[in-house]
């Protein structure tokens, strides 16, 4: 008995020793983890406790503004600037019955382009905290929202772009979009420039609270944005204004299928009125139904000219002196070119007729006769000259270059028929600043918008810029009488405008389909004024009017109405008595 005593007591003794032992060293190892967690490891934790805390907000830099001015005076008009709406959004994770805040939420929704579908999924996001239902509200549309006292339907201020005039420049502007990126410049200016319009955001780095409100302390960083560059145009606002409303009454009237109008400075370049139809609404830019209408005519398409391109090969020949405006040839009625036959288009002989003739009576086989006078090899190179089959780079994207490759194709009937605008394709832009060049004494000018850019620091003025000079100031003044003949004599007399001296020339360009040419067609009338001194050089295009066989009945009447109001504008005294 005494001796299994003894063991059972020293048994329970070495488990004791052995418990305690164990809580001794847990004790020291829990001790040493606190110290760790305490004293080693202090900076560490504080480190990712102020980086869980930490945020930073984005401050949107305010956007550039666009101006246009008046003929004359210094006050600067809005074409698109910034205005302060309100948005409606959600937070989703505060919403207590998704399908019942559907139900409310619906009908104030719908005409912002949500649907039933896309409003249930974004209320049922459970864990999520911001879901933007509504853009650009004003105070009035957001009181409906207000009205449903739903909790976890808020709304905040926000800057959206504005466009005072609407559609009146819709083209040049552009619009600012939704994208992945956020809020971005699209086609026209706004889209050019977005670098410079949308300026540099600033920053605010602070600490958030656990509903994610920066508490406002002195450790909060500012770091100032800057604001986008103002740009100015260059296009004049009373003559933009009635150049579009003229524009779409004559498409009502001819039930043309669109148009445009392209109004330069002939000796700088500087673009003074652009307008094209069918347009649309920046304000509205979501509502279009064919999204086509974005890109602006005047440098995004490319037609056959047609007949307005013959004083480029006239002008080619007078400046090599291959022919005078006295030359004559025997107009026969058709040019037989390999298996072709090429007539003019009223489909007469003319007999001895010279080159005046040939631009008044826009002859196919006179035009001809000059390409051949020439050859092939210079005639393509003057269409080159003449800024053909390359861009303008005008300040607006998606500009295209035309197409002259058939001019590098062996064969004569190429250059023949390019001869009279036929085979090729060019842009408005490009055509208005070929005949400016005709206008301005043989120098080819580089098109431009922006008058000058405002910059925090400085001003930044457009010079401007000569790129070619496809003929001498001689050749300049041969051809431009003659264009006055043809406004005067020839099929343009609707173009002309008494006591001046306008120059110009038709265009009725068929239009190819299918391999051959329809019956559909563009009419474009182009030309300047007044001849001595031009103050404008002018496009005139129409597509595919119902009303109306020749250009001479459309767009040069057009062209005589735009022609008067600019001289009036610009208060030219008349050439003449009147």
């Amino acid at each position: 008995m005494t001796s299994y005593s003894s063991s059972k007591k020293s048994n329970s003794a070495t488990r004791a020793k052995f418990i305690i032992g164990a809580v001794f060293i847990f004790g020291v190892i829990l001790i040493y983890r606190l110290a760790d967690l305490q004293l080693i490891n202090t900076q560490e934790i504080q480190a990712s406790a102020a980086r869980q805390q930490s945020t930073v907000r984005i401050l949107p830099a305010e956007r550039g503004k666009i101006f246009y001015k008046e003929r004359i005076g210094d006050e600067e008009f809005p074409v698109a600037t910034n205005r302060s709406y309100n948005q409606v959004f959600i937070i989703p994770k505060d919403i207590q019955d998704p399908i019942k805040a559907a139900e409310k939420l619906l009908p104030l929704v719908e005409p912002y382009g949500l649907d039933e579908e896309t409003l249930l999924f974004r209320l049922s996001k459970q864990n999520d905290i911001y879901e933007p239902l509504a853009h650009k509200l004003t105070d009035e549309e957001l009181e409906p929202f207000i009205g449903l006292d739903l909790i976890g339907l808020e709304s905040e201020d926000e800057k959206a772009r504005f466009y005072p005039d609407a559609d009146l420049l819709a083209h040049i502007t552009g619009f600012v979009g939704v994208s992945e990126q956020g809020k971005v410049g699209q086609y026209g200016l706004e889209g050019f420039f977005e670098n410079e319009l949308k300026g540099k955001d600033g920053l605010i780095e602070g600490k958030t609270d656990i509903f994610g409100r920066l508490i406002q302390t002195g450790t909060l960083k500012r770091t100032q944005g800057e604001p986008g560059d103002d740009l100015l145009l260059t296009i004049q606002r009373t003559l933009q204004a009635y150049v579009c409303r003229k524009l779409d009454e004559k498409i009502e009237q001819i039930r043309a299928a669109g148009g445009s109008v392209i109004i330069v400075n002939p000796d700088t370049g500087a673009i003074l009125a652009m307008c094209s139809s069918p347009s649309f609404d920046p304000n509205n830019y979501n509502q279009v139904e064919d999204i086509s209408v974005y890109m602006n005519p005047a440098v995004s398409s490319s037609y056959e000219p047609g007949s307005i391109f013959k004083p480029f090969t006239m002008a080619a020949a007078i400046n090599e002196k291959a022919v005078t405006s006295d030359t004559t040839y025997i107009d026969e009625g058709v040019e037989e070119i390999g298996k072709y036959k090429i007539r003019n288009s009223d489909n007469k002989a003319h007999g001895e007729v010279n080159m005046v003739t040939v631009l008044d009576e826009s002859l196919n086989t006179g035009a001809i006769f000059v390409q051949r006078q020439i050859g092939n090899e210079k005639f393509k190179d003057y269409v080159e000259k003449f800024g053909f089959g390359r861009t303008t780079d005008i300040e607006l994207g998606n500009e295209v270059s035309g197409n002259i490759s058939s001019l590098y194709k062996d064969g004569d009937i190429y250059a023949a028929t390019g001869s009279f605008g036929q085979g090729i394709t060019v842009t408005p832009i490009q055509m208005v600043m070929a005949y400016a060049a005709i206008a301005n004494g043989g120098k080819l000018m580089q098109p431009y918008l922006i008058a000058q850019r405002q910059r925090q620091d400085k001003t930044i003025v457009t010079e401007p810029v000569q790129i070619d000079e496809p003929i001498s100031v001689q050749a300049s003044t041969i051809v431009s009488g003659m264009l006055v003949s043809v406004v005067r004599a020839g099929h343009a007399i609707s173009a002309g405008v008494e006591g001046y001296y306008i120059a110009g020339k038709t265009g009725t360009a068929q239009v190819a389909e299918g391999g051959g040419y329809g019956s559909k067609t563009i009419h474009s009338f182009a030309g300047f004024g007044p001849v001595d001194e031009p103050v404008f050089a002018m496009l005139v295009k129409l597509d595919y009017p119902q009303y109306g066989a020749w250009a001479a009945n459309t767009a040069a009447p057009l062209f005589g109405e735009l022609a008067k109001f600019i001289l009036q504008y610009y208060e030219i005294p008349p050439d003449e008595a009147i």
